[in-house]
């Protein structure tokens, strides 16, 4: 008997999704090496934090302008033009290094760069997706991408931290940029078919600024999205609270090369995760996936704040990073399916940018949340020692701690106001689907025919 062969649409997704997954492990050997280096460097939450901010802020001034240029574009030159940007942006780091020139403000501006560049790429990655995969598939091609995080979050800072104690900063800024390049390589050898156009993609026509306006109008028409995005811009914003945070705390417990095996250690939960996502391809009803999975999280940022012990971090982080592909995984297969082709790089940039815009704020507020307010609270004689400084210590580190208590109940309530909403607990009843379902092992006949390998 003669085995199947994988449909040439998925074989492409395939393609392209390895050398990104490849170029993903590389960022982040950066931006875990940059980070340790800001702070080694300065000592200063507010540096680290800033260069954090350089990364957020282009994603949502650039985020309209790139998902219309994504849906105007074919998809693999956007993908191939966001790799090179982002690739050079990263090299001209290694050279400052190299030169003996490396200031903050040269890393800040690389960063902000390269974010830019990689903001095209999201929305042409997503859409490109949904016309290679078919759809009963999305949810485990949702678990496939989110593999690339997981192994970032796993192998990447512990070859990070070992790195830079060993070889320094431009060792790892190098690889970061090979991988660039072979993620470049794999998207020359393929294409990809062309979005047939949709009575939502000509109503969209017009001038540039029209279309990049038209992503936001199109999720503002659909309560049931709009309401399930301003859920995840909640998250964003109390999840983002953690970043400026919990890397300088810990370095202030330990060396680098130990934070980049906790680091990993953390990783393999997500790992676990993604494979668990690709394997089972998430719940039916991918609201409960995605609402049910926010509400799980709130439980392990409460216990990530319990106490100063680098095995309970360990614990939680692992099963925080477990529940994050099932989340995002089952969104992102929720907006596949329900938004029109030829018009998902303008709704996803616009999505992303909504779903991100709370992130400076958060990146803004933590410091002097935790510095001003939180540990003086749980300070040695502080107001809340004699209280809750019985259950969680007091000291340096507890009201940080108490400061992701707080974050992770808020993180529970969000989930549960946003599951009592009507529109968005319905939204897959009541939004009809946009992509069409073969059968079981079927590959829709466009998408059979235009995807190649070149």
């Amino acid at each position: 008997m003669t085995q199947p062969t994988a449909p040439r649409g998925m074989r492409v997704f395939t393609t392209i999704w390895f050398g990104q997954l490849i170029s993903t492990m590389g960022s982040g050997l950066t931006g875990f090496a940059l980070g340790v280096w800001i702070y080694e460097e300065t000592g200063s939450v507010t540096l680290f934090a800033l260069n954090m901010l350089a990364f957020a802020l282009p994603n949502l001034l650039v985020a309209p302008l790139a998902g219309a240029l994504a849906d105007r574009w074919d998809r693999r030159l956007v993908m191939i033009m966001a790799d090179s940007g982002a690739g050079l942006s990263t090299l001209a780091i290694a050279l400052l290094i190299i030169a003996g020139r490396l200031e903050i403000w040269h890393i800040c501006v690389a960063t902000a760069i390269s974010s830019a560049f990689s903001t095209f790429q999201w929305p042409a990655y997503s859409a490109a997706t949904t016309l290679l995969v078919p759809k009963q598939h999305l949810g485990r091609a949702g678990g496939m991408t989110q593999i690339g995080e997981a192994a970032s979050q796993l192998v990447s800072p512990a070859i990070a931290g070992a790195l830079f104690v060993t070889s320094g900063l431009q060792v790892v800024i190098l690889i970061d940029f090979a991988t660039f390049a072979f993620a470049i390589l794999t998207l020359l050898l393929v294409r990809f078919p062309r979005a047939e156009t949709t009575a939502e993609g000509a109503a969209g026509k017009g001038s540039l600024l029209r279309e990049a306006a038209y992503g936001w109008k199109y999720i503002t028409a659909r309560a049931g999205l709009l309401g399930l995005l301003l859920y995840f811009a909640s998250i964003n914003f109390l999840y983002g609270m953690l970043g400026p945070l919990i890397q300088p705390m810990l370095l202030d417990m330990t060396t680098p090369n130990v934070l980049g095996y906790l680091f990993s250690i953390i990783g393999i939960g997500m790992l676990a995760g993604t494979l668990a996502m690709s394997a089972w391809g998430g719940p039916k009803r991918r609201v409960v996936g995605v609402l049910g999975s926010g509400a799980v999280s709130a439980l392990f940022l409460i216990l990530l704040g319990l106490r100063p012990s680098l095995a309970l971090i360990a614990v939680a982080g692992f099963g925080a990073m477990f529940i994050l592909p099932i989340m995002a995984g089952s969104s992102q297969a929720l907006w596949q399916t329900k938004v029109a082709v030829d018009v998902q790089g303008r709704v996803f940039a616009a999505r992303r940018m909504i779903a991100w815009s709370t992130g400076p704020l958060a990146i803004v507020l933590a410091g002097p949340l935790a510095d001003r307010v939180f540990e003086p609270l749980m300070a040695v004689g502080g107001p809340l020692a004699g209280s809750v400084g019985r259950i969680i210590g007091v000291g340096p580190g507890r009201g940080t701690g108490l400061l992701f208590i707080v974050l992770g109940v808020l993180v529970a309530l969000a989930s549960a106001v946003a599951y009592l909403h009507p529109r968005v607990r319905r939204v897959e009843e009541e939004l009809p689907d946009a992509v069409a379902g073969p059968a079981p092992g079927e590959e829709p006949a466009a998408v059979a025919a235009a995807a190649s390998v070149a």
